[in-house]
């Protein structure tokens, strides 16, 4: 992607789970680009095509400032692991112009250890997703290879930086903590069920999960015999029954079942 950081776009956003959002909305920074090639991907422009625009550090850190000023609970970084280095150089700058806002990462839990160690206390709220329950429907779907082993040690570093517990403020808002997201898939195809299993058994039963029902047809999966249908009611709800038979406490389910839980 280069040297300087490639932004799509930059704007509060009021559709991220309850504490991020809030009333004002999340401070979403995306980036173009990705480390992944989902065959569904709903921003495949920006993802794969590269759209967006090349800033450097000191706008970079000029944006976050901006998003500050417009009411936003937090500065989410949205697809930022290849740009890393760059999003550290800004945040000096940043923070000398009074920056004070939660950092939330969010990715596709496609990481490397030693480069989320990197970021240890420096992220606030981490907002990985955990994709896959096998790694040969991780790479023929969205082109990540080894994707689960990749994910789970993330998620076990994750963990072990900030914990289970969310920590909030008095309006509800996120200061600190992890929440993981699951985009449930046609046909059981990303193995829901042993996904929520394995956090339940090996982070926490209270780690919070948000539970996504909007997959539809996109990109590549247009036509699919697999992909090219959104999910069902039904299958939808046995994922919400695997995410209590796993027994984690916390979290959210979407519009298909009635909201929050």
């Amino acid at each position: 992607m280069g040297d300087l950081p490639r932004l799509s776009s930059w704007n509060l956003h009021k559709w991220e789970e309850p504490p991020i959002s809030g009333i004002c909305g999340s401070g979403t920074i995306f980036f173009s680009g990705c480390t992944g090639r989902c065959l569904f991907c709903q921003n495949y422009p920006i993802s794969q095509l590269g759209y967006g625009d090349t800033v450097s550090i000191e706008r970079l850190a000029a944006i976050m400032l901006e998003l500050q000023r417009k009411g936003a609970h937090n500065i989410n970084f949205v697809t930022p692991t290849h740009f890393m280095p760059q999003i550290l150089a800004a945040l000096p700058a940043a923070i000398e112009g009074g920056l004070r806002l939660p950092l939330v990462y969010n990715s596709s839990g496609y990481e490397r250890v030693e480069a989320l160690r990197l970021l240890e206390n420096v992220v606030d709220i981490w907002l990985p997703d955990t994709k896959y329950a096998a790694s040969d429907v991780a790479r023929k779907n969205s082109g990540f290879s080894d994707y689960v082993k990749f994910n789970r040690e993330a998620l076990l570093e994750i963990y072990r930086q900030v914990g289970a517990d969310l920590e909030l403020d008095e309006k509800g808002l996120a200061l600190r903590g992890m929440i993981i997201r699951h985009l449930v898939l046609p046909c059981g195809l990303a193995g829901t069920d042993k996904v929520l299993r394995w956090v339940a058994d090996h982070l926490s039963p209270s780690v919070h999960i948000s539970l996504m029902d909007q997959y539809f047809p996109a990109h590549r999966a247009v036509g699919d015999p697999i992909l090219g249908r959104k999910i069902t009611l039904e299958e939808y709800k046995v994922a919400l029954d695997a995410c209590h038979a796993a027994g984690l406490e916390n979290g959210w389910c979407q519009e298909t079942t009635g909201g929050s839980d």
